[in-house]
This record gives C-alpha cells, sequence and structure tokens, in this order.
C-alpha cells in the first residue's frame, strides 16, 4: 500500500511569479534603484574604513547597516529584474531557502541596528560628557554581536520549519522572492505554526525595538527642549534627524508587508503584496546612504 511518503514528490525547484507580467517601468526602477543602493552603500562602507576620523560608534553602526544594505538588495533585486525583464523566474529549493533565511535574517538584524543607532542619539544628546565611556568598542562590538545571534536565533527555526514543511503539490510561488509565507503556503500541510511563528516573532521583535526606540526619543526631546540656545536645540535634533529619517522608511512598509502577507490575498490583492514586499527590501538600502549623505556632515565631507 502507498503510503504518503512514496506518492509525495518534492519539486527541485520553485517558480518565482513576481507581478506575472513584465513591467518595463518595474525592471528600470529597481535597476536605478538597486545601482544607488550598491554605489552610494559601497561609498559609506569604504569612506568609514578608510577615515580614522570616523571612528565613533555611530559610524560603525552606519558601516553595519551599509553592508546589510548591499547585502539585503544584492539578495533579491538582481533575481527581481531577471524575473520582470527576461522572465527566468526559476530558483533551486536550497538557493529559495537559503535567500529567504538571509532576506528575514538580514532585516532582523536592520531593526537591531536602528535601536542601537537610537541608544547612541540618547546617549550623545543627554550624556554627552559620558559617551566615550559608555560607548566603548567593547560595547559596540557586544551590542553587534547580540543583534546578530537575535536574528540567527529568530530565523533559524522559522527556516528549519519550512524547509521541513512536504512541498508536493504546485511550485509556483505567488512572490518574487522567496518570502517564508508565499512559500509556506505551498506545502502539503497546514503552513500556520510557522507563519504564526514569523508574525508573533516579527511583532516582538520590531514592537520591542520601536518601544525602546521611542523611549530614546522621548528622553531625547526632553533633553533638547531643555537646552536655553536655539541653535543648540537644532544642532541636537539634526545629529538624529537622519536616523528619523530612515526609520521612518523602515518601519511602516515593513510592518505592513508582514501583515499584509499574513491577511493573504483574498483582503489584499496579490500584485499590491508583492509591490510592497519588494519596495520594503529595495527602498529603505536606496535611500538610506543618500539621507546619511546629505545630512551627515563628517561623511559628506
Amino acid at each position: 500500500m502507498l503510503t504518503f511518503h512514496n506518492v509525495c514528490s518534492a519539486p527541485s525547484s520553485f517558480q518565482l511569479t513576481g507581478l506575472q507580467s513584465s513591467h518595463l517601468w518595474l525592471v528600470i526602477s529597481l535597476s536605478i534603484m538597486y545601482t544607488i543602493a550598491l554605489l552610494g552603500n559601497t561609498l559609506i562602507v569604504t569612506v568609514i574604513w578608510m577615515d580614522s576620523t570616523l571612528q565613533e560608534p555611530m559610524y560603525c553602526s552606519l558601516y553595519i547597516l551599509a553592508a546589510v544594505d548591499i547585502v539585503m538588495a544584492s539578495l533579491v533585486v538582481p533575481k527581481m529584474v531577471s524575473i520582470f525583464s527576461l522572465g527566468d523566474s526559476f530558483i533551486s529549493v536550497n538557493a529559495c531557502f537559503t535567500q529567504m533565511y538571509f532576506v528575514h535574517a538580514a532585516t532582523s538584524v536592520e531593526t537591531g541596528l536602528l535601536l542601537a543607532m537610537a541608544f547612541d542619539c540618547y546617549v550623545a544628546i543627554c550624556k554627552p560628557l559620558h559617551y566615550k565611556s559608555i560607548l566603548t568598542p567593547q560595547v559596540v562590538l557586544g551590542m553587534s554581536v547580540i543583534i546578530t545571534i537575535r536574528a540567527i536565533i529568530f530565523m533559524t527555526p522559522l527556516s528549519w520549519m519550512v524547509s521541513h514543511l512536504p512541498f508536493c503539490g504546485s511550485n509556483v510561488v505567488l512572490h518574487s522572492y522567496c518570502g517564508h509565507i508565499a512559500v509556506a503556503k505551498l506545502a502539503y500541510a497546514d503552513p500556520m505554526p510557522s507563519s504564526l511563528y514569523s508574525l508573533i516573532g516579527s511583532s516582538i521583535t520590531v514592537g520591542s525595538d520601536v518601544a525602546f526606540i521611542a523611549a530614546s526619543y522621548n528622553l531625547i526631546l526632553q533633553a533638547v527642549f531643555g537646552l536655553s540656545s536655539k541653535n543648540a536645540q537644532l544642532k541636537a535634533l539634526s545629529t538624529c534627524g537622519s536616523h528619523v529619517g530612515v526609520m521612518a522608511l523602515y518601519y511602516p512598509p515593513g510592518m505592513a508587508s508582514i501583515y499584509v502577507a499574513w491577511l493573504g490575498k483574498d483582503i489584499v490583492p496579490l500584485h499590491i503584496q508583492v509591490l510592497l514586499a519588494d519596495l520594503y527590501l529595495i527602498i529603505p538600502p536606496t535611500l538610506n546612504p543618500i539621507i546619511y549623505g546629505l545630512r551627515t556632515k563628517q561623511i559628506r565631507e
């Protein structure tokens, strides 16, 4: 008698459908944004690496952020362009799970870095005399390691759960990269455990980071508006203004992408889900170096 495992034949590859049609405007837009992201972030990494005056904790965090942005954009954009322009939509199962792991790990690292940068702003403005004694190289290294470990701890179980689902039916992923929810929906089993783990884990991670960031900025604003000089107030606000801009680019579309994917195409049209998720991964890496390059005097010089 044949068992389920006898008749279940796992696919060797998945087919990414993207937006299901070729869009020249999207290919051109993605190519331009990817080029800006690569050049801008590579420039920031190079400048911070070569300039000995840019060795403060803020620039170390910015260095890592730029490196993560390069990785995140490179994991998805070349394949997106290939899908939309050439119709090259197939990706091996192993490559798909690898892409899924590192894309989601990179987004977890990025939100941790934004929290670290908020803490840097808090110390710089609220405790300027103790800045170097609080944010020592060891503390900065420790924060970076904790952020990375957190991403690994979050993504490893999720990746394991999705990769061990039985895939026997359709191999068509209704997405332009291997997002875990889109892949899990193809399984010949209930995808709810992995999807629920992802939703809860993402909500806790982002929610706690946003809460601590908000607390930091509450203290920062109290300290800033307590200054007697208007010039000092403007200078202090400008110090962290770029960070606020990056958060505005990152958190709203990021969380919207997660919850929209969870709600499903019956509530939110599929092309909106895909476009939102695509832009969430490419817009921050594209604009981060522009924002920091324009607003950070030392890097601009």
